[in-house]
């Protein structure tokens, strides 16, 4: 295997990331087209939808099982490849069923490239003895920008939606035929079970993962309104809050292996945990729109490296190889994207969307709460491995 530690693998690993986020923040603006081209209502539209999400479900847990196998390496090249080809498919798709199976195949390959290009980073990470996962992710963070940027810019120009779909496909294939070579030949291939049930340290890696991503998505799907509610913006200005979160979460992450190196895996855990409640605290408690974007802009501070963090612990955990490991914290966080936000909408029909962010604050308390039981259980393990 060729060294993991050369700036050609962390190039690759970055590419992987933009493109996955990218290919994603592509699809977003096609959605109204979509809906328009076939004539359904919002209850179809939200089943339609529900089928990228099984797809990558399905993905991940496959592709925890073949990385153990063969490494991350093919899996990136071809679900990379994958997401450009079938994006187009999107665009075209002309009844409810060939979108539906264009959406599980396109979530498919999200899933699949999400797990494995996270395997080659911690790999990458090991090798190179530094932190690098917060930079990785960031730069799916900057290829959703430009994603959903460069489709808005090429619809907004009447191009039509097949047409602005092949030129972001060209695209993704050139990102791709530029990682293919660097990636490393053999990353993680295991001689062990195909299959093991996630346990131990693997499950609260997981829970934890479920939870910050659960905040992530309920910002996007309730941010906005949670402001409205509250008197605080008018609903023109209601995006405003998100968009400081994502800013803030990208800029958190760019800086983050920088931070992490400084004061360590517990430490981030703790603090950033602490700060994104802060956060919650402050736009739940805002009396006006800019103390309310102050809570938005912790909130994605403290939540930026967190993630970043939960994958580093899973590659150096030793009760699972660490492609089932990854896959796993992978599918919980993804969980927590699809039935998270459902969840939070059931809590606010039962006692306000107020109370629904208050216990998202509680559940990121878990976070901090158990900094220090992830971290105890690393050194234990530096231990045994010494």
């Amino acid at each position: 295997m060729s060294s993991a530690d050369r700036p050609a693998t962390r190039l690759a690993t970055r590419l992987a990331f933009f493109v996955a986020g990218f290919g994603i923040a592509c699809w977003a603006p096609l959605v109204p087209f979509a809906k328009a081209r076939l004539g359904v209502d919002d209850g179809v539209l939200g089943l339609l939808l529900l089928s990228l999400g099984i797809g990558s479900v399905v993905a991940m847990l496959l592709t925890g099982v073949l990385s153990a196998r063969y490494g991350s390496r093919p899996i990136i090249v071809a679900s990379g490849f994958m997401l450009a080809l079938i994006l187009p498919l999107l665009a075209i798709a002309g009844s409810p069923t060939s979108l539906a199976l264009a959406l599980f195949a396109f979530g498919a390959a999200l899933g699949s490239i999400d797990v494995a290009m996270n395997i080659h980073a911690v790999e990458v990470e090991r090798a190179a003895g530094r932190p690098l996962m917060s930079g990785f992710h960031a730069l799916f963070s900057i290829g959703g920008f430009a994603g959903s940027a460069l489709m808005t810019v090429l619809l907004s120009l009447q191009l039509g939606a097949p047409a602005c779909t092949l030129i972001c496909s060209v695209l993704m294939l050139l990102a791709m035929f530029a990682t293919w070579p660097r990636l490393l030949r053999s990353v993680q291939v295991q001689d062990g079970p195909l299959f093991v049930l996630p346990h131990g340290s693997v499950l609260l890696l997981a829970l934890l993962g479920a939870i910050t991503f659960l905040v992530e998505g309920a910002m996007l799907d309730w941010g906005a309104l949670l402001v409205i509610g509250a008197g605080l913006v008018t609903e023109a200005q209601g995006g405003a809050g998100y968009i400081v979160f994502s800013i803030a979460m990208t800029i958190g992450r760019l800086g983050g292996d920088a931070v992490v190196a400084r004061i360590g895996d517990r430490t981030t855990l703790l603090w950033g945990s602490l700060i994104a409640i802060a956060g919650f605290v402050i736009l739940l408690t805002a009396p006006a729109a800019a103390v309310a974007l102050g809570g938005f802009l912790l909130i994605g501070l403290g939540a930026s490296n967190l993630v970043p963090v939960l994958f580093r612990r899973a590659a150096r955990q030793t009760v699972m190889p660490t492609g089932l490991a990854v896959a796993a914290i992978t599918t919980a966080g993804y969980a927590g994207v699809l039935i998270g936000p459902a969840g939070v909408g059931f809590v606010a029909r039962l006692g306000g969307l107020p109370m629904a962010f208050w216990l998202l604050a509680g559940l990121m308390g878990l976070v901090t709460l158990s900094a220090r039981i992830v971290t105890a259980e690393q050194r234990r393990m530096t231990r045994v491995d010494a």
